[in-house]
């Protein structure tokens, strides 16, 4: 599929998509978001990508709302179709069972951070800021942020990050458990492209697993967990790369899974 809002490009094992409205820093409009599900899906269905990595073309990650998209003459559906976008794309990546990394260069605000957070890691160039400033300008929050933030950083910085609507950079988000790591400006992508290739070469299987009960740990009780976490260990010893780790572990040499 031919994309005008996003770039999709799958090498190594990294289904890479990056949100190409540079002209705008990259604010999300209808179209980005239905795109980028469209990208997802993909990723999703390439058995190649192991992982997926999101990032920015130019100076920003995503700034968020594209302003110019909320002109009077729209219809009460159609901005919810559009407030419903985000919801969409963020519920899809925490639910994506593969890897998902946001690489936030420059600005990651409002929705931007929102989509940022609903990945699995975060990793940020040094000069780069993140922020939810919704309150602040008489909005809301949403891509399921109220629900991951305390869960990321505690009720008390959720509150601050919330409520003040503060833009933090790398070495705080690191600090305080919003983000991963903290990589120099130069050669920032190659950074992460760096980092998402280690998790490439990791087992599909077993990390599918982990992120669906990671992803659910707070919403069950120890014994359920414990129950999950049997059946897994059950399901990987079924496959041909659980065999090829206990022989890569014998044989003294690094694993090569293939999701079999």
């Amino acid at each position: 599929m031919k994309f005008e809002t996003i770039l999709y490009d799958l090498r190594e094992g990294i289904a890479e998509i990056r949100l190409n409205r540079p002209q705008r820093l990259n604010a999300v409009t209808q179209q980005l978001y239905d795109e980028l599900n469209v990208a997802l899906s993909c990723a999703e269905a390439e058995r190649e990508a192991r992982v997926v990595l999101i990032s920015g073309e130019g100076r920003a990650f995503c700034v968020g709302a594209d302003l110019k998209e909320h002109k009077a003459g729209r219809s009460a559906f159609d901005r919810r179709q559009y407030l419903k976008g985000e919801q969409d794309v963020c519920q899809r990546l925490l639910h994506l069972k593969k890897p998902v990394i946001a690489a936030v260069n420059g600005f990651a605000l409002g929705a931007g951070a929102e989509i940022a957070i609903a990945a699995d890691f975060v990793l940020m160039a040094e000069s780069a800021q993140i922020g939810l400033p919704e309150v602040s300008i008489g909005n809301f929050l949403g891509g399921g942020v109220t629900w991951l933030l305390p869960r990321l950083v505690g009720l008390a910085k959720a509150r601050e990050l919330a409520f003040l609507g503060e833009r933090i950079k790398g070495e705080e988000a690191v600090r305080i458990g919003l983000a991963n790591r903290v990589f120099a400006d130069e050669n920032f992508l190659e950074s992460a492209r760096e980092f998402a290739r280690k998790l490439a070469s990791k087992a599909p299987f077993s990390m599918e697993l982990a992120k669906q009960q990671l992803n659910l740990s707070a919403e069950r009780t120890l014994d359920a967990c414990l129950t999950a976490e049997l059946e897994g260990m059950m399901f990987v010893g079924t496959t041909r790369d659980w065999q090829e780790g206990v022989d890569a572990f014998a044989e003294k040499r690094t694993p090569i899974f293939k999701g079999e």
